[in-house]
Parts: C-alpha cells; sequence; structure tokens
C-alpha cells in the first residue's frame, strides 16, 4: 500500500492554518485548507483524504456539525482542534465521529505525533495487511470481522465504522474472554497510556454498542466489566471461527 499523506485543514483562523500547513508541509504532509465548515463538507465526502483536521468552531457550518454530515461517507480519521476547556465540546465531537482532540494553542509536536498515531491506525501508511495482523477474518456467528479490508457485516448487512470504531471492535474481538482496561486500548490505540480523564474510549464504545445491537432486547455485543474495563462477548452473536 503505497503511504498517503493528503490531509485536509478546516480552519478560519488563516494565520494558524498557514503555521500548521508549513509545520506539517517540513513533516512530509501535503495539506489543502479549507477555512468553512460548509465547504469542507462536499471536499471531504469528494476528496477522501487521508485524515481530516477539523476546528470546533467554524463559519458557515461548525465542526460537529461538519463531522455528523461526513461521517456516513467518510470512515477516515478526523481530529478535532478546540479552543474550549468544556470537556462537554470533546464529548460531543467524539460522539459526532471524531477519533481524538487537541487543544488549542496548538503544540505542532503533539499534532504531529496525533496525526501519526491515527494515520497508522487508519491503515494510510505503508504497511500491509499481513504486517499489521489483519490479513484474517474474525467470525463469530453473525459478525464477520475482516481485517484485511477493515469491513464488518452482521447477518450479511454492512456496518459503517469508522476507524476508531473499527480498531476498538478489531482490538476487542481478537481478544475474546479477556477484558481489556481502558489502559490496555489506550496503549494499542493511540500509543499512550489512559490519563484517567479522556472519555474517547467509552464513547467509542458506546457508538460501536448502537451501531452493533442486533436485536433491542438482545445480548450485548460489549460488556462493560466494572473496575476492570470492557469485554467482547462471543455468545453474543454465535459460535467463534476463524478464516
Amino acid at each position: 500500500m503505497m503511504e498517503s499523506k493528503e490531509i485536509l485543514l478546516v480552519e478560519d483562523d488563516l494565520p494558524l492554518a498557514a503555521l500548521i500547513r508549513a509545520y506539517l508541509d517540513q513533516n512530509g504532509y501535503r495539506v489543502d485548507v479549507v477555512s468553512a465548515g460548509d465547504e469542507a463538507v462536499p471536499v471531504i465526502v469528494a476528496a477522501q483524504p487521508a485524515l481530516v483536521i477539523l476546528d470546533l468552531m467554524l463559519p458557515g457550518l461548525d465542526g460537529l456539525s461538519v463531522c455528523r454530515e461526513v461521517r456516513p461517507h467518510y470512515g477516515g480519521p478526523i481530529l478535532m482542534l478546540t479552543a474550549r476547556e468544556d470537556d462537554m465540546d470533546q464529548v460531543a465531537g467524539l460522539e459526532m465521529g471524531a477519533d481524538d482532540y487537541v487543544k488549542k494553542p496548538v503544540e505542532p509536536r503533539v499534532l504531529l505525533a496525533r496525526i501519526r498515531a491515527l494515520l497508522r491506525r487508519s491503515g494510510e501508511v505503508s504497511v500491509s495487511p499481513e504486517e499489521k495482523g489483519l490479513s484474517i477474518n474474525l467470525s463469530f456467528g453473525a459478525l464477520e470481522i475482516n481485517g484485511a479490508t477493515r469491513s464488518v457485516t452482521i447477518e450479511g448487512v454492512g456496518i459503517n465504522l469508522s476507524t476508531t470504531e473499527f480498531d476498538t471492535l478489531w482490538i476487542l474481538a481478537s481478544h475474546h474472554g479477556e477484558t481489556l482496561s481502558r489502559d490496555d486500548l489506550s496503549h494499542a490505540l493511540k500509543g499512550r497510556a489512559y490519563d484517567g480523564f479522556d472519555r474517547s474510549i467509552d464513547i467509542c464504545i458506546s457508538r460501536l454498542r448502537r451501531k452493533l445491537t442486533r436485536h433491542p432486547d438482545g445480548p450485548e455485543g460489549i460488556k462493560t466489566v466494572w473496575g476492570s474495563g470492557y469485554l467482547f462477548v462471543v455468545d453474543a452473536w454465535g459460535s467463534l471461527g476463524h478464516d
């Protein structure tokens, strides 16, 4: 797979956008800039960039609305920029489908590290599925997870998952029978320890549960083990098999 380094930055603060663009350009990324939210939606859907950096406060259409509108049509990573300290804004962004967030003022090295981590997870770097350990399918009764194509089906129907949602499901399913802590998941997904405050993992699990629910009163596919973490429940899908 060829490495893709095309990034779309949606930011109306033009001096900041210029600084981010210059810094990422120095590190080998090609950055296109859009300054209004309503302009960003069609560009994201049509261009399908490797990654989107999305400011929360935008003219025309705010970042949350942009994220909500593009998520059904764009599966790549979305990194939110927020100037607010209010956790509710960060939670709202994650619930809309963002994969991670960086607070302003932006520390360039932190931004670059988050971008690299998200691109590694999304498969946009030049690593084959075999090298990533994603060459097999995981089959759990009605649930099929294809690591090579990064696709998920339930009873033959495709489920639209974001990069983070797929990776979280793959990690949990690959460790079925084990309870994974938030720290385990944070290290696997983000390459860093869980800080005790980041709610992105919990929100991702919540989104996964909604998308993977087969029947409203059926068994839960991802179980919360209070005080320990999360457990992928094999019996919720039927018998286990591997292709």
